[in-house]
């Protein structure tokens, strides 16, 4: 696969966790506690509290955020600031995350719970898809950029 369908794949895939975020503030407290929210998020949901519904929007939104920034490093949008920077920072986000499982495994093996193992292996697959995307892409970002600085030097 090319560096930009590895992006593509990312962004959809934020795109996707994004919407199961909006989904669970949507549907309520069985959506977050079948998705894995921490106890005090169920709760504060079942108690009617809206801090948690603002925590998960917000996450909502990062993640949409990311998903433009992987379609913008594809090339299906407009450049967006700091690009590859970026892209980088989002994939290493997610490989942070993914090291969920190792570093658990590693210091207390019987905390692993299946939430943790299986969104910790879904998140190396977005961290994937943005990291190899951009090292596929780094040349061909950087020329865009170069392009750009190229044509505001023209247009001044």
């Amino acid at each position: 696969m090319s560096g930009r369908g590895w992006l593509v794949a990312g962004g959809w895939l934020s795109i996707g966790a994004a919407l199961l975020h909006l989904g669970c503030i949507a549907l309520g407290a069985s959506w977050y506690r079948f998705f894995g929210a921490p106890p005090l998020i169920v709760r504060g949901v079942e108690q009617g509290q809206a801090w948690p519904h603002f925590v998960t929007l917000g996450i909502a939104v990062v993640l949409g955020v990311w998903a433009a920034y992987a379609f913008s490093g594809a090339g299906l949008i407009g450049r967006l600031p700091l690009l590859r920077a970026g892209l980088l920072a989002i994939g290493a986000i997610f490989a942070w995350r993914a090291l969920d499982l190792p570093i658990i495994l590693a210091v207390k093996p019987d905390a692993v719970s299946p939430f943790i193992a299986w969104s910790s292996l879904i998140v190396a697959v977005y961290a994937a898809c943005y990291l190899i995307g951009t090292w596929q892409s780094w040349s061909r970002l950087g020329q865009q950029s170069a392009a750009r600085s190229n044509t505001d030097a023209l247009d001044s």
